[in-house]
């Protein structure tokens, strides 16, 4: 990408972040509620149709699911938070980030059948038992998940951040015995320009900028895992109304399918989002010069986490 369309990533994302902080964004998920719940009560009629066999009335209960699943990822939650903030905090490429979005909506509509047909089928809960349920106990979990990652991202941050300067001062030139200071960078014959026998390796003595292959690979597939559990834990209330509903007429294919159609529909925000994140990180790289880079990357891991921390403490609390 060239470096005036980077930029202008992190100039939308800087946009967003005030819009959010003042309440720019109320708006928006106030029509994104509204729409969910009038897709809900047709989601009704839908399941009505199908119940009773009406043609088309499988691909129209599907496709209401999907809308609905879209409207949900567009009003407020925590899954564009912690997938967005991931992705400004850490710099993975695009791709593993986006799998990872769309494997978290889906898991969160795996979680959402699991716990309804679980349930139901083996407990004989109400739908008011299991949606109170899900509420009371997913959500607080949910949030401390997320929370903990936000921790995590503050430590990883700090701890990139003491090696740059630990870097930095085993690079400085100092003075040798006698007191003399030795500046490598301008005497060529320690410059390793000059000296074909020096080789660039973690042996070599010098400090070196991550690669963009080292600074792009996703930490590891624990990091995946957590992320996908921090979305996918609390349930969608709209594929547990689905699931609760089309159990009860008889057509549970149909509604497993449907949950499938919402988390679909979810993903399609979230991969979204993964790549605003992504480009805006990388905006935001591309306007700093490469030496400042060592020590801006830690310190937007430090600030992103913290804020993930800070809110989904705060939800926590209101959850409990």
């Amino acid at each position: 990408m060239s470096r005036p369309f980077l930029i202008l990533g992190a100039v939308l994302a800087a946009l967003g972040a005030l819009l959010w902080l003042s309440g720019g964004l109320d708006l928006v998920e106030r029509h994104a509620i509204d729409a969910q719940r009038w897709v809900q009560s047709a989601l009704a009629g839908a399941i009505r149709q199908l119940r009773a066999g009406h043609s088309g009335a499988l691909a129209g209960l599907l496709g209401l699911s999907f809308a609905y699943g879209v409207f949900h990822a567009v009003g407020p939650g925590h899954g564009k938070m912690l997938i967005g903030g991931y992705g400004m905090a850490t710099r993975v490429r695009l791709v593993p980030l986006a799998v990872i979005a769309i494997l978290s909506s889906l898991a969160q509509a795996a979680v959402a059948v699991v716990l309804v047909y679980t349930g139901i089928a083996l407990f004989g809960w109400t739908r008011d038992r299991l949606l109170d349920g899900a509420d009371q106990v997913t959500a607080p979990v949910s949030y401390a998940i997320v929370a903990l990652i936000g921790v995590w991202l503050m430590v990883r941050g700090w701890r990139g951040l003491r090696r740059g300067q630990g870097n930095t001062q085993a690079a400085a030139p100092g003075p040798d015995a006698a007191g003399i200071h030795h500046d490598h960078a301008h005497d060529p014959a320690h410059d390793p320009a000059h000296d074909p026998a020096h080789v660039h390796d973690e042996h070599c003595g010098h400090a070196h900028l991550p690669t963009p292959a080292q600074l792009s690979r996703l930490t590891g597939w624990r990091d995946g895992a957590a992320l996908i559990a921090g979305v996918a834990v609390r349930p969608c209330t709209g594929a547990l109304f689905v699931l609760i509903l089309t159990w009860q007429m008889g057509i549970g294919a149909g509604g497993i399918l449907a949950a499938g159609a919402m988390g679909l529909g979810t993903a399609l925000v979230t991969v979204a989002v993964a790549a605003l994140s992504v480009w805006a990180r990388e905006g935001t790289f591309a306007a700093l010069p490469a030496r400042a880079l060592s020590r801006a990357a830690p310190v937007l891991e430090i600030t992103v986490g913290a804020v993930v921390a800070l809110v989904a403490a705060r939800l926590l609390l209101a959850a409990i």
